[in-house]
């Protein structure tokens, strides 16, 4: 009788635990990078709530690592039930600690920076620089921009000229600090993920991108874009999403 009830109790913890796990993900975190803003994600959330799936975009103040962290996670706590975390560019390093959330059932890296454990943007940066050399100091020397008339060319090449020109006019500078922090506790580590390599990237370097997909054993999706692939290719970038929460289940 007790070892009966001891075995019944520990099937139904089991079913529990297999039930949370298998739970349907539908909702979707975005967290846009440095340089921009959520607007660009307009399409990719639109394309994604048409699928059924519920989105939110973060708008981070990129005034450090610390407080983007927050932001996000200010966001997971009101999603109900599992999610999928999204980060392009700098918002790669948000979701590589913002992660660890218990919310989040896995990541999706859009040409972004996917650090491991002591690392920071610049220190990965400048392992592998990129093609474009345009970033520039705001007069106080805290933040840093992207140079407006080279914006189009190393952050939106297959934009329509009209579309990059806006992103570069609602550009968010971001300040050194949250170009300069450290990852503490890289949520890939212990959660599934998956990353969509630019291959025209000029804001990050592809191969980087590749490399650091490969060290966190990413499942890596190569498409033909600029940094702003989420814009220029949001058809492509929502497939790989969705699909990403169908295997994260």
């Amino acid at each position: 009788m007790h070892r009966a009830f001891i075995f019944a109790v520990a099937l139904t913890t089991s079913a529990i635990a297999f039930a949370a796990q298998a739970a349907e993900i539908k909702n979707m975190v975005i967290v846009h990078g440095a340089l921009a803003d959520g607007s660009g994600w307009r399409k990719v959330a639109e394309i994604l709530q048409q699928r059924g799936f519920n989105v939110t975009v973060v708008q981070e103040p990129i005034t450090s690592l610390k407080d983007d962290v927050a932001a996000t996670n200010r966001v997971l706590d009101l999603q109900d039930g599992p999610s999928l975390l999204i980060g392009h560019s700098y918002g790669g390093m948000v979701i590589t600690e913002a992660g660890n959330h218990a919310n989040v059932a896995g990541l999706v890296y859009v040409a972004a920076f996917e650090p491991d454990k002591g690392e920071s943007l610049v220190s990965l940066a400048s392992s592998k620089p990129a093609a474009g050399t345009h970033i520039r100091e705001t007069k106080d020397g805290n933040y840093l921009y992207l140079d407006p008339a080279n914006f189009a060319a190393d952050f939106a090449a297959d934009l329509p000229k009209e579309d990059a020109a806006f992103l570069s006019r609602s550009q968010v500078f971001a300040s050194k600090e949250a170009f300069t922090s450290k990852v503490t506790e890289p949520a890939w580590q212990t959660k599934k993920s998956w990353a969509i390599v630019a291959t025209q990237d000029r804001s990050i370097n592809p191969d980087l991108e590749r490399d650091m997909a490969k060290r966190a054993g990413s499942e890596t999706i190569e498409i033909e874009a600029s940094h702003a692939v989420f814009a220029s290719q949001p058809d492509k970038v929502a497939d790989v999403i969705a699909k990403a929460a169908q295997s994260a289940q």
